[in-house]
């Protein structure tokens, strides 16, 4: 999502300036405009150019951060106000920017399944899916909580299939080096 800057005045006059993320500038304006800011100027701010190898995102911590927001949900609290707390509470920074951006999309109208789906690598289809259903029924706590259950489970599994395939590498390899000390000798 692009960062725009933006300068104006609040509606007693007071010079305000800034940068916030939104699809484009019109949504730029919805937003300031909700905030009661009039709009003087906005302009894209240039991207930094940066170079990453993965999200650095495990699969522990989206699954750690489904069981806190279904809990959050089916305590009653506001769904603006779970993601903002989230979003500052996370060891991870990577995680937190995207749980901010979906908290900034939600608070923009967007609905939470909507804003899930701007971060495909982070949110798969299915994770989408389900909470759109879960918006849809009125459940979205019940959805949330079999994600959590769900991704849970699949993070165990992986843990062991890596598990299981320890030993059967560590031959491989071990057969490998006497082989080759064969052959060289």
């Amino acid at each position: 999502m692009p960062v725009f800057e933006y300068k104006g005045k609040t509606l007693a006059g007071a010079a305000v300036s800034g940068e916030l993320k939104a699809n484009d500038k019109a949504d730029l304006e919805r937003i300031l405009r909700q905030n009661r800011i009039i709009v003087n100027s906005i302009s894209k701010k240039p991207a930094n150019i940066e170079i990453k190898f993965g999200t650095g995102i495990k699969r522990v911590e989206v699954s750690r951060f489904t069981r806190q927001f279904a809990t959050m949900i089916g305590a009653g609290l506001p769904m603006v106000q779970c993601l903002d707390i989230l979003a500052t509470q996370m060891e991870n920074k990577e995680l937190a920017k995207i749980v901010s951006s979906v908290k900034d999309s939600v608070q923009g109208g967007a609905t939470l399944s909507e804003a899930l789906a701007r971060h495909p690598k982070i949110f798969d289809t299915l994770y989408t899916n389900m909470v759109e259903a879960g918006e849809v029924g009125g459940a979205l706590d019940a959805i949330l909580n079999r994600l959590a259950v769900y991704r849970e489970k699949a993070d165990q599994l992986i843990r062991k299939v890596k598990g299981a395939m320890v030993y059967p590498a560590v031959i491989v390899v071990v057969a490998a080096g006497v082989t080759v000390g064969m052959l060289a000798f």
